[in-house]
């Protein structure tokens, strides 16, 4: 029989082939067989360290980077790995530090050396920003004269008037299909008719299905384009009688982030009352300058358009409460079990435009739910997590069915966990063209009864995930 060094190994390859299928999930599991016979081998620790980097648990990175380190203290890829993790939880100067290591450590790394200028560059500049922020700058809509602005004569698309239309929005959606873009007068009046709308929406929007009218609740998107045209081909476009709710990350990662953040704009401009949009942790401006939908915003029109879509993502609702039933918001639940529909209902969102590192809202756009009972550190490094105990508590306290929220990868595009009582929805397929996952959306009618259906990635132009990320600290994950 083989001893369990050779079997630790040998679940370790067996890690690596599923991590070459981007199957993380099984890398993890696989790896973490393999340190249960030996956890003396830092190679095993790095390793899954790289698939929870995949999987997006940064937290669970740090500490088996950590770990490895500790076995080994002179194991470059050890404080490599845990510097990647601290730049992708936008701690640069933690990232730095580890890089530091690497570069002590293995003088002739040209990788690492680059990685340290370009996190210590990051560095400075948010020194900088720190430097001169202010506290009430004026909108980006100021000194904004639409009325004066001109759309040259040889824009091939349909006009957008004073009110948004059916016509214009099936026209953009073909443009945006072929590469195209509308005119930037049609993304201010977008963009600023929709802050409008949604600015003056509670913090939680309570709804009611009438009996004529089918709700399609969505995940994350993630600029995923062409898979929420598969979705809507599916499924049915946004009607009268056919409503949606996305449920937060429209943008970021995705390379037609602006897209899809117009086109639900659009909707939402429509039928202010058949379309609900929450605010996810990517509709904040430090997750956008990292991320991608800030560059995306310049490349594809101007600065003035992501400040514009800067004011109009703090304006967003943070959950949406169909009927009684279903508290939709995109993280989770609280590290106070003493926290009710009331106190959501009282977040004062345009008094604190972002999330921070603490709070109800904070919590309500990062959290995580867990297995274990309780509740436990974040394996993001940012929030925390909960156990069933703790959402079978908050929906007795509050009268809810379940929750239901996104913010995770699943790799059948849905999960019920917590006995049905929380449920993730995830709408981006093949995500980052890097995980092998289904996409799913949740249809729920008058009668409240929830109907998971699941779609597959559909072929894209050859445009990359983040191709408009901030590459000095995207290249190194």
């Amino acid at each position: 029989m083989a001893s369990a060094a050779d079997q630790a190994t040998a679940l370790k390859n067996d890690g690596n082939k599923a991590f070459a299928a981007h199957d993380w999930p099984k890398a993890i599991d696989l790896y973490t067989k393999a340190i249960e016979l030996n956890d003396k081998e830092p190679a095993f620790f790095t390793n899954r360290a790289q698939a929870y980097i995949k999987s997006e648990a940064y937290g669970y990175a740090i500490a088996d980077a950590t770990k490895a380190a500790e076995l080994n203290p002179k194991f470059v890829k050890a404080y490599f790995r845990r510097a990647v993790a601290h730049a992708a939880i936008l701690r640069p100067k933690d990232a730095v530090q580890d890089l530091r290591k690497c570069v002590t450590l293995d003088p002739t790394n040209k990788d690492a050396k680059l990685k340290l200028a370009e996190c210590q560059k990051i560095v400075r500049q948010l020194n900088f920003y720190a430097a001169i922020e202010v506290g009430d700058e004026p909108s980006a809509a100021e000194g904004l004269d639409l009325n004066s602005m001109t759309v040259e004569p040889d824009y091939d698309g349909v006009k957008l008037g004073e009110e948004i239309t059916q016509e214009f929005i099936d026209d953009m959606i073909e443009r945006f299909k072929s590469g195209k873009k509308i005119h930037r007068k049609y993304v201010y009046q977008i963009v600023i008719a929709v802050k409008k709308i949604v600015y003056e929406e509670p913090t939680m929007v309570e709804m009611k299905i009438p009996d004529d009218v089918k709700l399609t609740v969505c995940g994350d998107t993630h600029g995923q384009y062409y898979d929420l045209m598969e979705l809507f081909r599916l499924n049915g476009r946004p009607s009268e009688k056919h409503w949606y709710l996305f449920n937060g990350d429209f943008v970021d990662r995705g390379s037609w982030s602006t897209e899809i953040a117009l086109l639900l704009y659009a909707y939402k401009w429509l039928r202010p009352s058949g379309m609900f949009l929450n605010r996810g942790n990517h509709e904040t401006d430090d997750m956008n300058k990292v991320y991608g939908f800030e560059g995306e915003c310049k490349a594809k029109y101007n600065e003035r358009v992501f400040k514009l879509f800067s004011e109009s993502f703090s304006a967003l609702p943070l959950a949406t409460l169909i009927g009684t039933r279903y508290l939709v918001l995109h993280g989770g639940l609280f590290s106070d079990d003493n926290v009710t529909l009331d106190d959501i209902r009282k977040v004062n969102r345009h008094a604190q435009r972002q999330p921070g590192q603490s709070g109800l809202m904070m919590e309500m756009l990062w959290t995580d739910p867990q297995t274990a009972p309780g509740r436990g550190p974040s394996k993001r490094g940012v929030g925390m997590q909960f156990g069933p105990d703790v959402t079978k508590r908050f929906c007795e306290k509050n009268g809810l069915d379940a929750i239901i929220r996104s913010h995770e990868v699943r790799m059948d595009g849905y999960e019920e966990e917590h006995d049905g009582k929380c449920i993730t929805v995830f709408s981006a397929p093949k995500y980052c063209d890097q995980t092998e996952n289904r996409g799913a959306y949740i249809n729920i009618g008058p009668d409240y009864k929830l109907d998971f259906h699941q779609f597959d990635a559909v072929p894209h132009p050859p445009i990359r995930p983040m191709a408009y990320a901030n590459n000095s600290l995207m290249s190194m994950m």
